[in-house]
């Protein structure tokens, strides 16, 4: 339904903290707080993911499920394709130590 990380685009692209999301959804700040510190999917209770979901909306956030085209207009921040087997540079090889060893050589 959401993401930890889609919650957390969301205030930013809004530029609000998470207690004015609090507010606006009509939940606590620990709740939210909880939610994105999660990993991957945000898990709880459906009423309250609800009203999270429905306080972007009404701010004007569209959360896009994947593989699902935006139905809105405007600006917005997207993945261009699925991360998973992508690199970033903290999960870059590192040499093993009979590599570095030859290399030294």
């Amino acid at each position: 339904m959401i993401t930890a990380a889609q919650m957390r685009a969301g205030r930013a692209l809004l530029g609000i903290d998470q207690q004015t999301l609090a507010d606006l959804a009509g939940v606590s700040l620990p709740t939210i707080q909880r939610m994105e510190a999660s990993e991957g999917n945000v898990r709880g209770v459906v009423d309250t993911l609800t009203k999270v979901v429905t306080a972007f909306e009404r701010a004007g956030v569209e959360l896009i499920a994947e593989d699902t085209p935006s139905a809105g207009q405007g600006r917005g921040v997207r993945f261009k394709a699925s991360r998973a087997g992508k690199t970033t540079a903290s999960s870059s090889p590192r040499r093993s130590k009979k590599n570095r060893a030859a290399r030294s050589e």
